[in-house]
């Protein structure tokens, strides 16, 4: 078991752009799993990689007794909008109500670089949009009023002053 550090906001990889994955090989593997096992100690259910501080299009997920590994994602199609209580391990103990879709079409490609479509409903749309979003630098924190904005920032740096 190997599990990496979770980078917390303000961590500035956070909000880097994320390279394409090219080379599917043992590295690769050996990344995806200490992903799982970063997502699992830490209660997850969604990782994405730049929150272990890697620049790379790769996300994993275990929803529901489902697992997917999610390579080079693109959404296809978005339908719907619901307002579902998210969370997430860059913003430790921080849940805020978001707009997310209700239904998505993705394009992804698996750890041996299969090429996959999976339309998500519900929930997991939900998961896979937060996750595809970290890909793109974008966070919970964007997608909430500024108001709201201030708010979890002043107890991010609190938390993280109180931890020193």
């Amino acid at each position: 078991m190997s599990v990496r550090k979770i980078r917390i906001y303000p961590d500035p990889i956070l909000r880097e752009p994320t390279q394409e994955v090219k080379v599917f090989d043992e590295t690769l593997k050996s990344v995806i799993n200490d992903m799982w096992d970063t997502m699992y100690v830490f209660d997850g259910i969604g990782l994405a990689a730049p929150q272990i501080g890697l620049s790379e299009k790769i996300i994993v997920i275990d929803y529901n007794n489902e697992k997917y590994v999610l390579i080079n994602p693109e959404i296809l199609e978005k339908e719907g909008n619901v307002t579902v209580e998210e969370g997430c391990l860059s913003f430790p103990g921080i849940y805020e109500k978001v707009g997310t879709s209700e239904k998505l079409r993705v394009k992804y490609k698996d750890e041996l670089g299969n090429e996959h479509e999976k339309t998500a409903e519900g929930f997991l749309a939900c998961i896979f949009s937060h996750e595809i979003d970290h890909l793109n630098g974008r966070l919970l924190i964007d997608r909430v009023s500024p108001l709201k904005r201030q708010f979890i920032k002043k107890r991010i740096l609190k938390k993280a002053a109180e931890a020193i």
